[in-house]
């Protein structure tokens, strides 16, 4: 496993990060010893991405020793506005505050830059309007400018509100709560409601806002990276997963993986045994990646039916067809008044295409969603056309 990691862009940041990701919170819990076991367990397995939310001192402190010597070797996200006050996290857009809590964090972690500045935890309205409408934003802006970060991002996990930072054109990328069960949620700014002990009978399949915002995000080169991805772990235990069977982390990152945007998957690790169950993606066969079979036939909440979920299951193809590519290149032309040139581009840049498709439907047998994939096929044909018809 060591050395095994694959790396994706991470949007329009250009930045090369490794898919699973470290999330730092469990680190608060750990002596130096502790926290030093599970980085350096982390970078041998080749991650270099690190986001460090916390406030409180020593896990700063234990992070920035931890890193120490290999700082160029990590990219961090970096949250403005979360801050230690009175021996507590608080969530502030006090500018004073801000300023004294990230100069703090550069102190701790020994640097005199963070690669992802984080707007952190914007999940309503007015979230937005405080942060957004004022001196907060400035000294964001001033941050970047000055080099102290080098990328604005922002943590969310409401899908209105990330579609905001999207459409901004500001927000360079997100960190993005994405796991199969708050996909089935419509958009709220209640956090406590995406760990409800009972969802709503009639939710199925991805929510249209959360689907929207991902499409979105790969128009626009925002990149994701993804926080809770085991749902606080409730996913892994049939009796407290909203759909009544266990995945495993194998399975939820590679859900996660195959939204579109995404680039990192963020894994709260207590240990370097976590760390290892986490990479272990890597060398994962295809079936231990399945998490399409094991949410098709959930006794509640059965997922997806008849929407393409890009989870690959439909192949081979006898014309040698990307169909999950084709398919989230139509989903994502589709959603505009025309095609993007970018998506056109990539589309076209494939070895086979739409037009291609036999009809045979052997796809349709394997595709565990009852996607009626040769019906598709057709669509994206008609709608895409012909390279010949195309000027790049």
């Amino acid at each position: 496993m060591e050395d095994f990691m694959n790396y994706r862009k991470l949007g329009k940041t250009g930045l090369m990060v490794s898919e699973i990701g470290l999330g730092g919170e469990w680190l608060e819990r750990h002596d130096y010893a502790g926290c030093k076991a599970v980085i350096d367990r982390a970078a041998e397995l080749g991650i270099n991405i690190l986001d460090c939310w916390m406030s409180e001192p020593n896990v700063r402190t234990n992070i920035g020793k931890s890193i120490a010597g290999n700082r160029e070797k990590w990219y961090i996200q970096g949250h403005i506005g979360s801050t230690w006050q009175n021996g507590q996290y608080v969530r502030t857009r006090d500018v004073e505050k801000c300023r004294e809590a990230f100069e703090d964090l550069l102190l701790r972690l020994k640097t005199d830059y963070i690669d992802l500045g984080m707007i952190h935890f914007i999940d309503s309205i007015k979230d937005w309007d405080d942060a957004m409408g004022g001196a907060y934003i400035e000294y964001v802006k001033e941050l970047k400018k000055s080099g102290k970060i080098h990328h604005i991002g922002m943590s969310t996990h409401n899908p209105d509100m990330a579609k905001k930072a999207v459409e901004s054109g500001m927000v360079e990328m997100l960190l993005f709560s994405i796991n199969p069960a708050f996909d089935m949620l419509p958009s709220t700014d209640n956090i406590d409601n995406y760990f409800a002990d009972h969802y709503r009978d009639d939710l199925f399949g991805i929510d249209p806002a959360r689907s929207m915002l991902y499409r979105l995000c790969e128009q626009h080169g925002v990149g994701l990276t993804v926080m809770k991805p085991y749902a606080g772990g409730r996913l892994f235990d049939e009796k407290r997963s909203p759909f009544g069977v266990p995945l495993t982390p194998v399975q939820c990152i590679h859900y996660c993986l195959t939204r579109p945007a995404v680039a990192s998957v963020m894994v709260g690790c207590d240990t370097a045994a976590h760390v290892e169950a986490a990479a272990a993606y890597e060398e994962a066969s295809d079936s231990a990646k399945d998490y399409a079979t094991t949410l098709s036939r959930a006794p509640y909440h059965r997922f997806g039916q008849g929407e393409c979920t890009y989870c690959g299951h439909c192949k081979p193809c006898p014309a040698d067809i990307d169909i999950a590519l084709v398919n989230k290149y139509y989903d994502l032309a589709s959603m505009q008044p025309e095609i993007p040139a970018s998506v056109k581009s990539h589309y076209f840049a494939l070895k086979h295409h739409a037009n291609e498709c036999i009809g045979c439907r052997a796809c349709e047998t394997r595709c565990p969603f009852g996607v009626k994939i040769a019906d598709r096929m057709a669509r994206t044909a008609a709608y895409f056309g012909s390279a010949n018809e195309t000027v790049f």
